[in-house]
């Protein structure tokens, strides 16, 4: 039997943590099932959500190695227009910015991103742990590199390739469990004079909407400007911009510089955090009363189905997301009051969430 995890801030360290929200227990949210899957059991974690008392940091205890996820992923980015579309303005926005002529991306994925780059004639790398989609990444002409980032692979890579004038890190410092690694690597691939732009949900709008479903164990951890600022400012890179995306119900994209070159923050920044003070993520008691809330969406979501299912009503599913295992799980909807659904990704074709 593996040893419970111990609770600790992973970028304070500190021992003391709150409850922010216990979802029960649930399946890695990527784990889809053949017909086959069905007849053996299915192992589930703790999803239990709490907060720091001393850097306010939201984050779930490591109980599932990132090894076992993402060396074969079932999230090919590419299979959404809108995001591939999302990712060419952020290349235009890094582009203007930084004027790179190398650009790193941390968790590159399919290539989404970087293909931009590469049909811009701009020098690109990606970072990529999983095999599968690593693989079509190289296809698009994206070169590679198949490995997760720690301070070890940024100087391998540094050694190999150099520093790069802007370090993209996409929707991925929310799933790793060692923060200030991950961030040391960022800061060991960006050149003294470059950028690292960073892109994640944004702990306001995840409580202002009620997006538990965003709760699950690739996501290690949710963001506030205040808490990235703490995190990214113990290996030397200082957050000076930050831009609101309406991506994943609500993001922020962080401009980070190495701190020797940073200079001021920029207005923007400060109205994002004075917005995070008004709504009291500036204190632990304004993390309370999330559970509550989201109890009552489980229980007007379940009402509705069970109530569809009394009138002969049939209920389907658009898209399987790894999210929706989060709501499936947590609100016990089963076969009977959710049919089936559809997604446009084929490696989910035929399996079961």
């Amino acid at each position: 039997m593996t040893a419970a995890p111990q609770l600790l801030c992973r970028v304070c360290g500190s021992t003391s943590l709150s409850t922010f929200v216990d979802l029960g227990a649930s399946p890695p949210c990527e784990l889809f099932l053949t017909e086959d899957d069905l007849l053996a059991p299915e192992p589930t974690y703790p999803l239990h959500a709490r907060v720091c008392d001393v850097c306010l940091l939201v984050q779930v205890p490591a109980l599932i190695d990132p090894g076992e996820t993402f060396t074969e992923y079932a999230y090919f980015s590419s299979f959404s227009t809108s995001w591939v579309e999302h990712a060419r303005r952020y290349v235009d926005a890094v582009t203007e910015r930084a004027q790179p002529s190398f650009v790193i991306e941390v968790a590159s994925n399919d290539g989404y991103l970087l293909q931009h780059c590469v049909a811009d004639g701009t020098r690109a790398l990606g970072i990529e742990p999983s095999v599968n989609v690593g693989a079509a990444a190289q296809e698009k002409g994206v070169e590679t590199v198949t490995a997760f980032l720690d301070p070890d692979t940024a100087a391998t890579v540094v050694a190999e390739h150099g520093r790069a004038d802007a370090v993209i890190a996409n929707n991925v410092f929310a799933h790793v469990p060692d923060v200030l690694g991950f961030a040391e690597g960022l800061r060991r691939l960006v050149s003294d004079t470059g950028w690292v732009v960073i892109e994640v949900q944004h702990l306001l709008s995840l409580i202002e909407h009620c997006q538990f479903d965003t709760i699950y164990h690739e996501h290690f951890q949710y963001w506030t400007v205040t808490t990235a600022r703490e995190a990214l400012a113990r290996v030397g890179l200082t957050v000076v911009d930050v831009e609101l995306v309406a991506t994943h119900g609500g993001s922020i994209r962080l401009w980070a510089r190495p701190s020797e070159v940073a200079g001021d923050p920029s207005p923007a920044m400060q109205e994002v955090l004075a917005a995070e003070v008004a709504a009291g993520l500036d204190t632990v008691a304004g993390h309370a009363g999330f559970a509550d809330r989201v109890a009552r969406v489980r229980n007007d979501l379940v009402g509705f189905l069970i109530e569809a299912s009394r009138q002969g009503r049939s209920v389907v599913g658009y898209g399987a997301p790894g999210k929706g295992n989060t709501m499936l799980n947590y609100c016990g909807i089963r076969p009977d009051l959710l049919a089936w659904t559809v997604d446009r990704n084929p490696y989910k074709h035929g399996r079961y969430t």
